[in-house]
């Protein structure tokens, strides 16, 4: 939507209210559709700034538990099983069937973890009251879903605290749990600013410098960030506070995902480029959004 036009369904908490996640399948494998149309006029355009790509920062698969939280309409509600079977059929709706060459579109389960509001101190709060029980049957079980599930392609970490650390260098929830418990080998992104929120005045203040929390996010699985500290990654080489090595592990889970998405082959044997532009806010997409 924010390249052009696109059909406008209805927002995640109203897509909720239906129960039906075969109506929310349908849903995302029609905005899949647009996107892809979108994305090969684009190529074809030579425009490749934001917003012009296939990856998507969505479901938002957190816990709807406080309506003063300014972001709970992104969310599939407060149950946690409503909400795996919603995200899963976003996934599978966006990424496609899963059994031809070609991702047809990345899927981005957010945010991870135990984040349900407030927005205001989200720079700074830390989750530290958390039982167990809560974690594993409130905040987690729709994040293990779309990864053991949906094999979704990304998740995002979430900008909060959770024990002490911040959760994109979180190693309870990055590595011991998402890496090793549930075996995932994909895509770890930051929420937007979140790994300086590490090192900034009055936000988490966690870390001393830039290149100590970028080596540490890194170090503890986050592969991609939105926002610039990750600029500072040479100078931790530089310093021993980071491996090339280590660096290149994350390099290649996002290489990899653009070779999932065909991105680096000719139009010609990508077969989701035949989705033809005139699908975008077409008359049966619309009626569906209305559906």
């Amino acid at each position: 939507a924010r390249a052009g036009k696109a059909t406008v369904f209805p927002q995640a908490i109203g897509l909720a209210a239906t129960f039906d996640n075969q109506a929310v399948y349908e849903t995302f494998d029609i905005v899949s559709d647009e996107a892809r149309a979108k994305y090969h006029d684009f190529q074809r355009k030579g425009e490749r700034d934001g917003y012009k790509g296939l990856t998507f920062w969505t479901p938002n698969i957190n816990i709807y538990r406080d309506p003063r939280w300014g972001r709970g309409m992104e969310t599939y509600g407060e149950d946690p099983y409503l909400t795996s079977l919603m995200g899963l059929a976003v996934v599978k709706g966006l990424q496609g069937g899963g059994t031809g060459k070609y991702d047809k579109a990345h899927a981005c389960a957010k945010h991870y973890a135990v984040h349900s509001g407030p927005e205001w101190n989200r720079h700074s709060f830390d989750a530290k009251n958390i039982s167990q029980r809560d974690l594993w049957e409130t905040y987690l079980p729709a994040f293990k879903t779309l990864v053991k599930e949906g094999k979704v392609k990304e998740v995002m970490c979430a900008y909060n605290r959770f024990e002490g650390e911040p959760c994109c260098s979180n190693k309870q929830l990055l590595i011991r749990i998402l890496r090793e418990d549930w075996g995932y080998d994909d895509i770890v992104v930051s929420d937007c600013g979140a790994i300086g929120d590490f090192y900034y005045p009055n936000h988490h203040e966690t870390h001393p410098t830039a290149a100590a929390a970028s080596a540490d996010a890194v170090v503890s699985g986050t592969d991609l960030e939105c926002g610039g500290s990750y600029s500072s990654l040479n100078e931790a080489v530089r310093k021993g506070l980071i491996s090339e090595e280590k660096i290149n592990e994350s390099v290649f889970r996002l290489l990899r995902a653009r070779f999932q998405l065909g991105m680096f082959d000719d139009d010609a044997l990508v077969s989701w480029s035949e989705i033809p532009y005139s699908v975008v806010e077409s008359k049966e997409h619309v009626a569906k959004a209305l559906e």
